[in-house]
């Protein structure tokens, strides 16, 4: 028989028994990242919030909003800082790829929990982006507030960023050392009563994973609310089955 040879990079090949040995030593470093994972989320459900004393407005398809508005009447609100210049005709394509791989976020409205996307470009060019990708996600324009800027979604040369969660030094001097410009970005709003609070900001890799409900939630300060979890006395909570 003859054995053909190619130049596919590939895993090393091993037996049945040297798989097993090495995918079991895989497996006990991938159960330490997820514990660590829960660990870190459970910190930052304990993470302090700052009271917002401004008053933000956006402009979205119904009109004039308040961030208030963007809770639709629910607790906890999540903004995805979408890239999007007012100067450009479309939008970043890597926030373009964010957004199509959102899943169904039906569970996360549940746990009284909304998302919305904002962005500084005019309404005008975020609807005609949203209808051409078919997104249903609520998209509202900051063109005319300071929001952008007080979230560090966009920062002008002379503005000091805040600590972007880039992957190393190397990348952050590839952007001249300090972002500016539009960033892409997370941030998070809690609601009591008739004030509001930040609660928690993530850029760059701080973001590229959070795709589902879960791990949406995960970054809020009530967490996914089931009590496996380590939160506070007195935060929502049920059981993950029943």
């Amino acid at each position: 028989m003859t054995t053909t040879t190619t130049t596919t990079a590939h895993p090393k090949v091993a037996s049945r028994e040297e798989w097993l040995a090495a995918r079991k030593d895989l497996l006990a470093k991938e159960k330490e990242l997820t514990k660590h994972h829960d660990r870190v989320s459970a910190e930052r459900r304990r993470l302090p919030m700052v009271k917002i004393d401004k008053d933000y407005v956006f402009d979205g398809p119904e009109g004039k909003r308040s961030l208030r508005d963007l809770f639709d009447g629910r607790q906890q609100l999540i903004v995805y800082h979408f890239m999007f210049d007012p100067k450009w005709d479309e939008g970043c394509p890597g926030c373009t790829g964010y957004v199509d791989s959102l899943g169904d976020l039906t569970l996360m409205r549940e746990r009284n929990t909304s998302m919305v996307l904002i962005s500084r470009a005019p309404l005008a060019k975020l609807e005609a982006y949203k209808a051409r990708k078919g997104w249903t996600l609520p998209w509202l324009s900051s063109y005319e507030s300071d929001f952008n800027y007080d979230f560090h979604a966009t920062a002008d040369e002379d503005v000091a960023p805040v600590e972007y969660n880039f992957r190393d030094a190397a990348e952050l001097a590839a952007m001249g050392s300090k972002p500016k410009g539009e960033m892409h970005g997370l941030s998070v709003f809690f609601r009591v009563g008739d004030d509001l609070f930040h609660t928690y900001s993530s850029y760059a890799r701080g973001v590229e994973s959070l795709t589902d409900s879960f791990s949406l939630l995960d970054v809020t300060p009530y967490g996914r609310q089931e009590d496996w979890e380590d939160s506070p006395a007195g935060w929502p909570q049920k059981p993950t089955y029943g």
